[in-house]
């Protein structure tokens, strides 16, 4: 019924991985806890929890995640299980897929779009 955690999943709650402004990155970065990147990555980010890209953030490559935030700059292809959320500084461009979208006015989305459903 209730799946068996073990004690590294617990250990891994709350903790968030973080790519500071300023932070360059080329090459691909796994995770298994969320991320904010509010820096420069160009290579692929496959993250077990949340992403959240900020305002100043710049990605080039593919994101593959439970599900996502952006405010900033975003190119490639986007592969969110749950809410991909777009913020009105955020600007997409590439292939999404994602179970759930929100878009704010202002954005800029230039993206091909498939929703799926949640598994």
């Amino acid at each position: 019924m209730f799946d068996k955690n073990t004690k590294s999943d617990y250990a891994l709650l709350g903790k968030t991985n973080r790519i500071i402004e300023g932070t360059q990155i080329k090459g691909d970065i796994i995770s298994p806890v969320d991320m904010r990147i509010d820096g420069e990555v160009v290579g692929n980010i496959t993250c077990a929890g949340k992403i959240v890209l900020g305002h100043k953030s710049n990605v080039l490559g593919d994101i593959t995640c439970k599900s996502i935030d952006v405010e900033g700059k975003f190119e490639g292809k986007l592969e969110a299980e749950g809410l991909l959320s777009i913020r009105k500084t955020a600007t997409i461009r590439g292939d999404v897929f994602a179970s759930k979208l929100a878009v704010e006015p202002g954005a800029v989305f230039e993206a091909s779009c498939e929703m799926r459903k949640k598994q």
